[in-house]
């Protein structure tokens, strides 16, 4: 499984955009919660958060290795999540920041509903050093 915690930049004067952005998810978590199972999402939770002047998006998240990429998906709420994605995330300069798991606790029987055989397995050897993800101009 991979486990993931991460942080994007939102765009400034973006932030209206976002509320329009998460209240669609929340609106139509029906076809939201569709889209999990082609991407093997076990569970994914977005976070908002300001640091000084600056807001933040955090995803949390647990997803099977094999599972499919959002951007190859068939449902129309991926392609308007993509879309606000797009308009909203600040993945040029500022880009994705990435933390490491490094202990995994998920009781017994939590994990078997996940057909998730051995959590402790999915954390990181951690490495001294800031993890960045940005676009390249050629995905744009």
């Amino acid at each position: 499984m991979l486990v993931e915690l991460s942080r994007f930049k939102v765009k400034p004067g973006k932030s209206a955009r976002v509320d329009a952005w998460l209240q669609a998810l929340n609106d139509r978590m029906p076809e939201t919660l569709a889209t999990l199972e082609r991407e093997q999402m076990k569970f994914e939770v977005i976070f908002r958060e300001m640091v000084g002047e600056d807001e933040y998006l955090t995803w949390v998240s647990v997803q099977g290795e094999e599972g499919a990429p959002v951007e190859t998906s068939p449902h129309e709420i991926d392609q308007v999540h993509l879309a606000f994605w797009r308009e909203c995330i600040d993945d040029d300069d500022h880009g994705r920041h990435d933390a490491q798991p490094q202990v995994v606790m998920i009781p017994p029987v939590v994990a078997a509903a996940m057909a998730w055989p051995n959590p402790a397995e999915s954390r990181v050897p951690f490495e001294r050093r800031e993890i960045v993800y940005r676009r390249r101009s050629s995905e744009a």
